[in-house]
C-alpha cells in the first residue's frame, strides 16, 4: 500500500500538521468476514491500548481517558456470502483502527492473526494468498508540502489480494 514520506524537516512538519487536522484523505480496501446489512455506514467507537495485551489496540467504552475518537466510513464493494470486500475511509488515523473496528463488529480482516482468531474456510483452503491481513492503502490525497498543490496517488491491489477477489 501507499505511504507518505517526508524528505526533510519542513516537509515532515507540513505533513504532520496536515495529518493532525485531518487534511490527508486515505482510502483503504479490505476483505473482511461476514456480510453487512447496510451497503455503507460509519463506525465511531473510541480506540485505545488494550487493557491487558499492550501490543494490541481495543475499542474502549466508558470514560477511558486514553481512548481516542476516530471515525471510519465503509462501503461494501462486493459481497461473497460470508466474505465482504470493502472500501474504507478514515477521518483520523489511530494504530490498527480498521483492524480493531472491523473485528469489534464481527468483521475481522482475512489474514489478520492478531485480531481475527481462527481462520475462515477460505483462508484454510488458500493459505498462500494470506501473507498478512487483507488491507491495502489504495489511495492518498494530501497537499504537497513544497508546491501547495493537492496530490492524489493510487496503488493497485497486490497480486495476492486481486487473486483472492477472483
Amino acid at each position: 500500500g501507499l505511504l507518505v514520506v517526508a524528505k526533510n524537516d519542513s516537509a515532515h512538519k507540513a505533513l504532520s500538521d496536515e495529518l493532525s487536522y485531518h487534511g490527508i484523505e486515505r482510502e483503504y480496501h479490505a476483505l473482511v468476514r461476514g456480510g453487512f446489512k447496510d451497503d455503507e455506514g460509519t463506525v465511531n467507537l473510541p480506540i485505545g491500548r488494550h487493557p491487558v495485551d499492550r501490543k494490541k489496540m481495543a475499542v474502549l467504552l466508558g470514560d477511558d481517558a486514553h481512548a481516542k475518537e476516530a471515525v471510519t466510513h465503509y462501503e461494501v464493494l462486493e459481497a461473497y456470502g460470508q466474505i465482504s470486500y470493502l472500501a474504507l475511509k478514515l477521518e483520523a488515523g489511530i494504530t490498527h483502527q480498521i483492524r480493531v473496528r472491523m473485528s469489534s463488529r464481527g468483521h475481522a480482516l482475512l489474514g489478520d492473526e492478531v485480531y481475527a482468531g481462527t481462520k475462515t474456510l477460505f483462508e484454510k483452503h488458500h493459505p498462500r494468498l494470506f501473507k498478512g491481513q487483507m488491507l491495502h492503502a489504495g489511495e492518498l490525497t494530501f497537499v504537497h508540502p513544497r508546491t501547495g498543490e493537492k496530490v492524489t496517488v493510487k496503488a493497485p491491489l497486490p497480486e495476492n489480494f486481486s487473486e483472492a477477489l477472483e
